[in-house]
């Protein structure tokens, strides 16, 4: 039911997830995590390779992170809230720490890396959000 209910809202909100293929997918996520939430807006002349993210960016990035990182997730854009609106993010991307000093030392050392790689899939600005899990 759970899973029924989840793909119901998926398709409501425009989205469908990637499978990661990380065996960190089994981790529970929690109340009081921290969400890093990469969202690639949709717009006129974006770009966008889910292949190259879902299959190459994310399972590099989450290498680079290491033991800290909980789980990550990938959604792709699929339709905006009715058929006839744009779907608002192309994709948007998750990662979830403990806490929020577990991402700063697992980004920082880093960035260069994850922010060069970037190119390779898109040509989007992305927006970053960070969050605590609330439920």
């Amino acid at each position: 039911m759970k899973l029924q209910l989840f793909f119901l809202v998926s398709l409501l909100f425009g989205f469908t997830a990637c499978s990661t293929g990380s065996p960190k997918d089994n981790s529970p996520i929690q109340t009081g995590m921290v969400k890093v939430s990469i969202l690639y807006p949709n717009g006129e002349g974006h770009t966008f390779d889910m292949d190259y993210y879902a299959k190459q960016h994310m399972p590099m990035v989450a290498e680079l992170f290491g033991e800290p990182l909980r789980h990550y997730a990938i959604e792709e854009g699929i339709g905006g809230r009715t058929p006839a609106d744009p779907i608002p993010y192309l994709a948007i991307g998750y990662f979830y720490f403990d806490q929020l000093t577990d991402y700063e030392n697992a980004f920082g050392p880093n960035a260069e890396q994850i922010l060069g790689d970037i190119p390779n899939y898109t040509n989007v600005q992305a927006v970053v959000q960070i969050s605590k899990v609330v439920r």
